[in-house]
């Protein structure tokens, strides 16, 4: 599959990296890539902050990625993957993209670089160089409240200007600032949603869709939110997205993806809901809380 930029709209899943005895868990891996790419999900996103990538050895990473594109292909359908990269060094990132040149991917989700917080100017020769790089097309990745810089839309729409610059995941905090570049990129520079609160909000302001760990649960009542947007019935919409809205806060009352993972492992889709330090597994108030609602669902859904 190529042409990221033509499949980078709808419901992206950040699919959680499932782990068992300190090791990635294959089994459970491929049962997530059968049961989501047969689901309302437009791609995969492997390896970023709900894949727990910086906690992936490079072996790890290119098993992970070669488990869910066989899985896929052994399967009826295959949607477009994008790994996550991150990192404070320009050279190294470049390093990473010409080790993972040849993996079965359709592109990369690159976050600001941590930390150093560099000036916009920077960022701007940080991506670029980057992007003049790269073998596939990149989406960008605004997070300043884990990165503590943000990309001004003065320097995403330069960006957006680079060939291999498709798109962005828009955890930027600042609905303002989300409107404004939703008002001004240029034709086809996707912007997706990270922010899984605000989903709803972001497709109502333009958004092209949302990275959202939350639709792990309920994925296909976060797809029936865009789509009833597209066929223009809002009302319909917010009323599928009151049936979720609640979830994108519960899966977030501790860091994440922990709460994900726990909901999954009780859910039966991942053999366990270990996460790598320094995140650290559900407490059990938290546990009980999630216990109840996934008791709730099957109740309403019987």
């Amino acid at each position: 599959m190529t042409g990221l930029e033509d499949h980078l709209h709808g419901l992206w899943l950040p699919l959680v990296t499932p782990f068992r005895d300190g090791r990635l868990d294959e089994t459970s891996l491929r049962r997530l890539t059968r049961h989501y790419s047969a689901q309302a999900v437009d791609g995969f996103i492997l390896g970023a902050t709900s894949g727990e990538g910086m906690t992936l050895r490079d072996a790890e990473l290119e098993r992970l990625v070669a488990v869910v594109r066989d899985e896929m292909a052994a399967g009826r359908r295959s949607v477009p993957l994008c790994l996550g990269l991150s990192g404070a060094d320009t050279a190294r990132l470049k390093e990473r993209l010409d080790e993972t040149a040849d993996w079965p991917i359709d592109g990369y989700l690159i976050a600001s670089p941590y930390y150093v917080r560099p000036s916009q100017r920077g960022l701007l020769a940080h991506f670029e160089a980057l992007a003049d790089h790269a073998a596939w097309p990149l989406a960008l990745y605004n997070i300043p409240y884990r990165t503590s810089v943000n990309i001004t839309n003065q320097t995403l729409l330069r960006l957006a200007e680079h060939p291999n610059i498709v798109g962005l995941k828009d955890c930027g905090a600042s609905r303002e600032q989300s409107i404004a570049l939703l008002r001004d990129r240029p034709k086809g520079f996707r912007v997706l949603t990270g922010e899984d609160p605000n989903y709803f909000e972001a497709l109502v302001d333009g958004a092209d869709g949302g990275i959202v760990l939350s639709a792990h649960v309920e994925t296909a009542t976060f797809a029936a939110v865009q789509a009833e947007l597209t066929r223009g019935n809002q009302d319909a919409a917010l009323a599928r997205w009151h049936e979720v809205s609640e979830l994108t806060r519960l899966l977030f009352t501790e860091p994440s993806p922990a709460p994900a993972k726990y909901w999954l492992w009780r859910s039966g889709l991942i053999d366990s809901p270990e996460v790598r330090l320094p995140m650290v597994e559900v407490g059990s108030e938290l546990a009980a809380t999630i216990d109840r609602e996934i008791e709730r669902r099957m109740r309403v859904a019987a």
